[in-house]
């Protein structure tokens, strides 16, 4: 079933002009994919030597992207993708790694 995604802006918190998308996807697994590697990009790029993983989660807060899943006819996210609850967890492996 195709699925589309969206980005929205964290710093333009529900302001519709900074949001992208859709990026059509033949499969939830190829959109959920996606959504996982913007979020992945960004924290990898905010990501400093002495910053821990509040501050990497807080600058992806009020910073980084907010990708969202919707399946065909529907407008609000209606898949179980939290971009937050993924960074969190995200910045915890990154900032405790084999590297700290």
């Amino acid at each position: 079933m195709p699925v589309a995604l969206y980005i929205d802006d964290n710093y333009h918190y529900q302001d519709t002009d900074y949001r992208s998308g859709p990026l059509n996807f033949d499969d939830l697994e190829a959109a959920l994919a996606e959504a996982r590697r913007i979020v992945d990009d960004f924290l990898a790029e905010a990501r400093q030597p002495d910053r821990g993983a509040g501050e990497l989660f807080t600058q992806f807060k009020m910073f980084g992207p907010d990708p969202w899943i919707v399946l065909p006819g529907d407008d609000s996210p209606t898949v179980p993708f939290s971009a937050w609850d993924y960074a969190r967890e995200r910045c915890r492996e990154l900032c405790t790694g084999p590297s700290q």
